[in-house]
């Protein structure tokens, strides 16, 4: 099973921009289907995009972002990113990328949607650490 590790995030005012990393160590991350999921303190998980394994050529977004979130992979780097434009406030939270080898891409655009809980996290085989993501003027 893979390991993740989750980078790029920091510090920056409303309307910038920040790309996330999420680099995956100990096996081939093109087997697993791939989301990006986020936390304020004291809040519910949420999610924020998913990518399907492969070539990735399925992609869902929460309405939040939509149009100003990009979800990428890279295969060759065992990378998936999530590039993050027009940052807003609401935004800010710990970033955090989860995979999943065995779940279908529909079943995990689902969980993502619906992602609240410890339990709803623990239906996916791996999470990385977290990078935080400050919005601030």
């Amino acid at each position: 099973q893979v390991q993740l590790v989750e980078s790029g995030g920091g510090l920056v005012q409303p309307g910038g921009s920040l790309k996330l990393s999420c680099v995956a160590s100990g096996g081939t991350l093109d087997h697993y289907t791939v989301g990006w999921f986020r936390q304020v303190p004291g809040k519910e998980r949420e999610g924020v995009a998913c990518i399907s394994k492969s070539s990735g050529e399925k992609i869902e977004y929460v309405d939040s972002v939509k149009g100003r979130f990009t979800i990428s992979r890279d295969n060759a780097k065992n990378t998936v990113y999530l590039q993050m434009n027009d940052l807003k406030l609401e935004d800010a939270a710990v970033y955090y990328c989860a995979a999943d080898w065995a779940m279908g891409f529909i079943q995990f655009a689902e969980l993502m949607r619906r992602m609240r809980t410890t339990e709803d996290a623990s239906y996916l085989d791996v999470w990385g650490q977290g990078t935080e993501v400050s919005v601030s003027s």
